[in-house]
């Protein structure tokens, strides 16, 4: 095998497990996980019903490209979303239809990194989505992870990192908004990141996956391919975002997203991926290009967060301390005693799951920037989210008595 599985980290959840073993929670309170950040809305109808109208074509072997319509709708969506002139983003040159975008995190950073380079970096956000850190450790480069804190408003602080750390890079990882923090980095920022990429001859992939999820209808989060616009990058060099149909649509058993931006990059990408095996099947397709296509379900689904992260707050604004949520659909809390302490306690009382947030983190110089804190996803009804918060509430007034 190869020995670099053995670098692997157990997955949170796995850590999460362990942490639970031996603990029996009240029989009489119904589970309730917000531990992970699957949807559960209803997916939408129109959306199942594509997948019907198309599923005679699991007859047809796709091609990884995928087909014209549903680039065709990428296309579209990205123009309108993030306000980019139609020249700019050409469907057969700039979109890259993906099965998922964890598989494409993952697979973008293999066909990145250059092995044969001095000691190949990856610099990524601290607390991370797992696959960042798992991806730049099989495809044999080494990580710096970049604090995000409230010191500097969960927003990984590229001005801090030295020169010698650039050199290094081959990618930057970021992802806005954050997860599990909800932190949106503005235009500015991430032109600095473009800037530096354009110094020191890196890559930058943005995971974009939750921004359709915001509390603000009129304040969207800027992506990376905005920023390009905004300084005449319409070529959007060095730079991909990666967007999912899982949170913006609640359909993440379908398993599509994209990877839109530099078209080398890109062009170079679909040939590894020719080779990889993911094309994405012909019903799929047809039932992403109609998601994509819709925009009224996306506008009801940001409603239910808003409700629910209106209810949930005001409940736990008294016992728990949180940076006000923007975007995503997590809360990031800090917590009275060690997480992975608060974490048990509560399942142990209240039968409610929650992440430590150190097991999103890893340990640098400074300490674990998770720890202290734990991660609520949620993604439930509103009437269950309500339900856990009144719990949650409940402990934390255990905790002083």
């Amino acid at each position: 095998m190869n020995p670099k599985l053995d670098l692997l980290h157990p997955y949170p959840f796995e850590r999460l497990k362990a942490l639970m073993a031996g603990i029996v929670p009240p029989a009489h309170l119904s589970p309730i996980a917000l531990s992970i950040g699957e949807p559960k809305h209803q997916s939408p109808a129109f959306v199942k019903q594509a997948l019907i109208d198309n599923i005679d074509q699991i007859a047809i072997y796709p091609t990884t490209k995928g087909e014209l319509p549903l680039r065709q709708a990428i296309a579209d969506w990205c123009r309108a979303r993030f306000k980019l002139p139609h020249s700019s983003m050409d469907p057969e040159q700039n979109v890259l239809p993906v099965t998922g975008t964890r598989e494409a995190l993952f697979a973008f950073t293999q066909a990145v990194v250059d092995t044969s380079a001095h000691e190949p970096l990856v610099v990524s956000p601290n607390p991370f989505y797992q696959i960042y850190e798992g991806a730049a450790l099989l495809a044999g480069a080494e990580l710096h992870f970049l604090d995000c804190t409230l010191d500097n408003g969960f927003i990984p602080d590229l001005s801090t990192v030295a020169p010698e750390v650039w050199e290094r890079c081959q990618l930057l990882q970021i992802c806005t908004p954050g997860n599990p923090t909800g932190a949106v980095m503005s235009i500015e920022q991430l032109q600095q990141a473009i800037r530096l990429a354009d110094q020191y001859d890196f890559i930058i992939a943005s995971d974009e996956c939750y921004s359709e999820v915001y509390l603000d209808e009129k304040s969207p989060p800027r992506g990376i391919l905005e920023a390009c616009l905004a300084m005449g990058r319409n070529d959007f060099s060095r730079c991909v975002a990666f967007h999912s149909l899982s949170k913006r649509s609640n359909l993440p058993g379908l398993r599509s997203g994209f990877v839109a931006g530099d078209a080398r990059l890109l062009s170079d990408f679909l040939r590894y991926r020719t080779y990889h095996g993911c094309a994405m099947s012909m019903a799929t397709q047809a039932a992403s290009a109609a998601a994509w296509s819709d925009e009224t379900h996306v506008i009801d689904n940001r409603r239910q967060y808003r409700e629910k992260f209106a209810a949930v707050t005001e409940i736990l604004k008294d016992v728990l301390t949180f940076p006000e949520p923007t975007a995503s659909f997590y809360l990031w809390p800090e917590t009275p005693i060690d997480d992975t302490e608060f974490a048990a306690g509560l399942f142990a009382q209240q039968n409610v799951t929650l992440l430590p947030g150190r097991y999103l983190s890893r340990d640098t110089d400074a300490g674990n920037p998770g720890k202290g804190r734990v991660r609520m996803a949620l993604v439930a009804e509103t009437e269950v989210c309500i339900e856990a918060a009144l719990r949650i509430k409940q402990y934390v007034q255990s905790l002083a008595d």
